[in-house]
């Protein structure tokens, strides 16, 4: 069966805005997840990531690269190490090279289905919050001009639909198309795995909370399917 489009799903708030954009534009029998587990500390939003797509009627497939914690090391993937981000560094939740290596997985992946489209939900307040190099439409950029040489299609494209917006932007988005309370309910976010409003000490939790905080005061008469 062809896709139309694939979809890079974490389970996580922005990827799951993208899918939804993808169905939105494509329709859910046109659209693909592809879901990587790459040795993160936990697996919560693996789980979530099917049980999304599930709820969007997406197919979804998975693979794992957990051999990468064999080749590089960061808080994200081993857990005794503490979460941290010392003011002028990067985050020692950086994976390196984590964003273009699931990009090309992923593309090549949707070319066995014909896909042309490939959806990241990258978010430069990422880059500039939190210090993750991989998350600008730059990075994309050079990303999409590498797997055009590569899958010898000049017409392939890396979609980023979330990459300039910040965090309540995001979620007024997701209130657009009706979904916000229930990936507010279902998606996670916190490095350290916890559903909805996570631990509140990770940068993670932090700035999702914060773009939360935001949309509320412009939309007061939204109501919080749970306590922040």
């Amino acid at each position: 069966m062809s896709k139309t489009a694939i979809v890079a799903h974490s389970g996580g708030m922005d990827s799951s805005i993208c899918l939804a954009l993808a169905i939105r534009e494509h329709g859910a029998q046109n659209v693909l997840a592809f879901n990587v587990n790459y040795g993160q500390r936990h697996h919560q939003d693996t789980a979530q990531a099917a049980k999304i797509c599930q709820h969007f009627g997406v197919d979804q497939f998975s693979v794992a690269i957990d051999f990468l914690s064999k080749i590089t090391t960061n808080a994200l993937m081993d857990k005794n190490i503490e979460i941290c981000h010392e003011p002028g560094k990067s985050p020692n939740t950086l994976v390196l090279g984590r964003n273009g290596l699931i990009a090309r997985l992923a593309a090549i992946f949707g070319d066995n289905y014909g896909a042309r489209q490939l959806y990241m939900g990258v978010i430069e307040v990422e880059s500039s919050n939190s210090g993750y190099r991989d998350c600008s439409r730059h990075y994309m950029d050079l990303t999409q001009e590498l797997l055009r040489l590569d899958l010898d299609k000049p017409d392939f494209v890396i979609k980023t639909p979330v990459v300039f917006m910040t965090k309540a932007e995001t979620m007024e988005c997701a209130l657009d198309l009706g979904i916000l309370e229930y990936l507010l309910e279902n998606t996670v976010t916190c490095y350290r795995g916890l559903p909805k409003q996570g631990c509140q000490t990770c940068p993670a939790c932090q700035l999702r909370n914060a773009g939360i905080r935001e949309f509320l005061h412009k939309n007061p008469m939204f109501i919080m399917p749970y306590d922040l």
